[in-house]
């Protein structure tokens, strides 16, 4: 596993879509991405988030920015739910979890006092370089999107 900080180049990645392609990083420089981590499709908190950037995805891609989620949920479950709560963007399969190793998105979690390892709920903003901008390692999932469409009005693109 790897720790990113800001500054540094995102890493490379090729991940299965929602859309029916593959999203591969290199063909994203020029644009502004959100690349979130989320642990499951259709649990609260995902859904809060999910739902979150959803309400602010018109107001991101007028900033030009792709939205991108990222969890180890299939497509068809994907699917299912961006049909549900009608989500604009793309959600990205990562079954073993390979690409949210590389963020450091990845490790070890407590629920029900069970200690497990699995996706950590975390955002990264890439810049049209490739760099990476801004790092949520802690996320509000009520009001996660505002913060960053706070964040990407406060970089000057």
């Amino acid at each position: 596993m790897t720790d990113i900080n800001i500054g540094d180049d995102s890493p490379e990645f090729s991940l299965p879509s929602t859309d029916g392609s593959n999203v591969i990083s290199s063909d994203l420089r020029g644009s502004t991405v959100v690349l979130y981590f989320y642990p499951k499709d259709d649990t609260p908190g995902c859904t809060k988030e999910a739902c979150g950037f959803r309400d602010n995805y018109d107001a991101l891609t007028e900033k030009g920015v792709i939205v991108l989620g990222v969890s180890r949920d299939s497509i068809e479950s994907h699917n299912k739910f961006t049909n549900k709560y009608s989500l604009p963007f793309p959600l990205l399969t990562d079954p073993e979890a390979e690409i949210a190793k590389k963020f450091g998105a990845y490790g070890e979690k407590k629920m029900y006092g069970r200690v497990f390892e699995g996706v950590l709920r975390q955002t990264f903003l890439i810049n049209k370089d490739g760099i990476v901008e801004k790092i949520w390692r802690r996320v509000k999932t009520a009001t996660h999107a505002e913060e960053v469409l706070t964040a990407v009005e406060a970089l000057s693109y």
